[in-house]
């Protein structure tokens, strides 16, 4: 451990320490008693400094108590590891006493701000000195300006415990919340004046975006940006603006623990520390995350990220529970990505690949919200006549939901059932989640039940049976979710056929394709099957969820497309029974042509009619003759009886 004299020591503006070269070489700015030995070491951590008592008793505190207050006059040595900043803060500080020109800046205001604290450098021992002159550089270049607060509280980072003492976080923090929000307020009076322009203003340089201090958070640690969030929250900032910061500063924390190392071992301590800091960040997001509404600013697929760390990294029930309810909320605005959520498996292979109980749940919260929330949450000042109108409109935000969540979760079944360690009972408990008038058509579910049964079947075939043998109540129950009157033609055409179907379905289907073309043949609708309201569609029990009512212009639009299709069928099986016409007489005549008993019975025929014809002609010579000698009788009597 060497001993650096203040004779060997350089002045610099940036604070680091040099050694002189040369005594020829001197400048006007070093120490004047350079060449007056030391009588005071002083050491801190691995570094020591050779300096002189007066020039540091004179402007530190804590140095004069611990050389006069003493009643050792001979002290020489002193130990000051425990000075924030370390040897580099002291340094800086013992130059300041020497007099030397320190220059403070953004990345040292703090730690010469806490070693003067700690050294008790205040304008009780000297004018000017240098927590006074920390002091006027936070006030005049830190805390008016965001990005310098952040930064500098970066650096207090390192300095936790006498940072908090001097109230410099708190101080810190409160400058960017208060900045922050005069920002949001600038931003919106310049977006004011873009929409209604002046001519003084025509020549205003572009505004800058409003959330561009946010993405300086992401170098604060987590305590630091959890109360820097917390305190623009209780400032009201926006919360468009909160969830983007939320979601820039998740990223950049979870991009590192994200990406795993191929040949980790699962369970490993390393794993497992991967996942404690995965679990620490996702609860806290959640912690910090707006309100929850069906209007959230937050994205679903912000959400749905969260909810799969969250899963993977084993997080708290109320954590997990919280996003679930976050996402059924917004769920009319998911797509596939967001509601396929990996299982925490610990690689089992006999496990699941989707953790469908999450989904499950995430379906239910959807469907179990109260609409007198929904039409409050849109607008709290309407009317109940306006509420009224709205929910009978075309438009209405809860059938529209349903339909789209409905399409959703075929989506989602035909892409769980390939899973080959999903239990029969969970898949029938998804199909079964929808009331019957969430889905105008039941294609997308029968696809999928379709799908399932295929997927088991493949299973049974194989001598690994991952599953047991599901059984017919099992079959029956699943199937019966679907609902053979909204199949198309082609779906109802595959499942007559489908030999994975049990034969109830079959014939079922069946059944009500032979009505539907009666229907169809006779050139009228049933109404059974066509705009058919929800009285005449019995809710199945085992769903748990309520049917709603359909809006009556959404029942028009459902019965007006529907009888479209229906004058297409219609169409479709003239032209087909006019073929079938055609091909029937052709067919009659071939055979009537290719027989060879058709041949003898010609000939018969001819011979007949040859008969027939000379029948006709002896009959008329008879009766021809018979005519003649009649008419000459009566001739001869006339003449007979004549007068002349």
């Amino acid at each position: 451990m060497g001993v650096v004299t203040v004779a060997e020591l350089k002045p610099s503006m940036s604070g680091k320490r040099s050694f002189r070269q040369s005594s020829s070489i001197r400048h006007a700015t070093e120490w004047p008693i350079s060449d007056v030995s030391s009588d005071l070491t002083i050491e801190v951590g691995a570094s020591s400094f050779a300096l002189h008592k007066f020039p540091l008793v004179s402007r530190s505190g804590r140095i004069k108590k611990l050389l006069v207050d003493t009643k050792d006059a001979k002290i020489s040595h002193i130990n000051l590891s425990s000075i924030p900043g370390g040897s580099e803060a002291f340094e800086l500080a013992a130059k300041f006493c020497y007099g030397i020109n320190v220059e403070i800046m953004l990345s040292n205001v703090a730690m010469l701000r806490c070693a003067s604290n700690f050294l008790e450098m205040t304008e009780e021992f000297a004018d000017k000195n240098l927590e006074a002159r920390t002091e006027a550089y936070l006030k005049d270049m830190v805390l008016p300006n965001i990005s310098s607060s952040i930064s500098v509280l970066h650096h207090c980072e390192s300095l936790l415990s006498i940072s908090e003492e001097i109230n410099l976080v708190n101080r810190l923090i409160n400058a960017i919340a208060n900045n922050a929000c005069k920002e949001q307020l600038t931003s919106g009076l310049l977006k004011l004046d873009h929409n209604f322009p002046s001519k003084a203003m025509s020549n205003v340089a572009p505004e800058t975006p409003s959330d561009w201090w946010g993405k300086s958070l992401a170098v604060l640690n987590l305590s630091f940006f959890q109360r820097v969030i917390l305190a623009v929250k209780s400032k009201g900032l926006n919360q468009d603006m909160i969830s983007k910061i939320l979601i820039n500063y998740t990223h950049d924390a979870l991009q590192g623990l994200a990406v795993r190392d191929s040949h980790l071992v699962k369970g490993s301590m390393f794993d497992l520390e991967l996942q404690r800091k995965q679990r620490v960040v996702v609860e806290a997001m959640v912690n910090l995350l707006p309100t929850q509404s069906r209007k959230s600013p937050v994205p679903m697929a912000f959400l749905s990220s969260l909810l799969k760390t969250a899963i993977a990294s084993s997080a708290s029930t109320s954590c997990k529970s919280d996003l679930e309810r976050r996402i059924g909320l917004q769920l009319d605005q998911a797509i596939l990505e967001d509601i396929l959520i990996p299982a925490n498996s610990h690689r089992n292979s006999h496990t699941a690949m989707y953790d469908t109980e999450s989904i499950l749940r995430i379906f239910s919260i959807f469907l179990n919200l109260d609409e007198d929330e929904e039409e409050d949450e849109e607008d709290p000042l309407r009317d109940e006549n306006d509420t009224a109108y709205d929910f009978d409109s075309p438009r209405s935000p809860k059938q529209s939901s349903i339909l789209k969540v409905s399409k959703l979760l075929d989506t989602y079944l035909a892409e769980v059932a390939l899973d080959t360690n999903l239990s029969p009972l969970k898949f029938i408990a998804l199909t079964e989640l929808l009331p019957d008038h969430a889905r105008v058509v039941s294609d997308g579910l029968y696809r999928a039940v379709d799908v399932f049964l295929k997927a088991l079947k493949t299973i049974f075939c194989s001598p690994l049976q991952v599953h047991p043998n599901m059984k017919d109540t099992e079959r029956y129950r699943l199937c019966k979710t679907i609902d053979c009157q909204k199949l198309s033609q082609e779906a109802c055409s595959h499942a007559a056929q489908n030999e994975r179907l049990p034969v109830q379905m079959a014939v079922q289907v069946l059944y009500f394709e032979q009505i539907r073309l009666r229907n169809a043949m006779s050139g009228g609708h049933n109404p059974f099957f066509f705009g058919a309201t929800n009285s005449q569609f019995p809710q199945r029990s085992s769903s748990g969820v309520g049917s709603g009512a359909i809006s009556p212009r959404d029942n028009y639009a459902s019965v007006r497309r529907e009888n479209r299709e229906l004058k297409l069928e219609v169409a479709r099986m003239r032209m087909r029974l006019t073929d079938l016409e055609k091909d029937h007489v052709s067919m009659k005549q071939e055979m009537v042509g290719s027989h060879p008993t058709n041949k003898l019975l010609k000939s018969i025929t001819r011979k007949l009619r040859k008969l027939n014809s000379l029948f006709r002609i002896n009959n008329m010579k008879a009766a021809g003759s018979k005519a003649n000698s009649e008419s000459r009788f009566l001739s001869h009597k006339r003449w007979r009886y004549s007068v002349s």
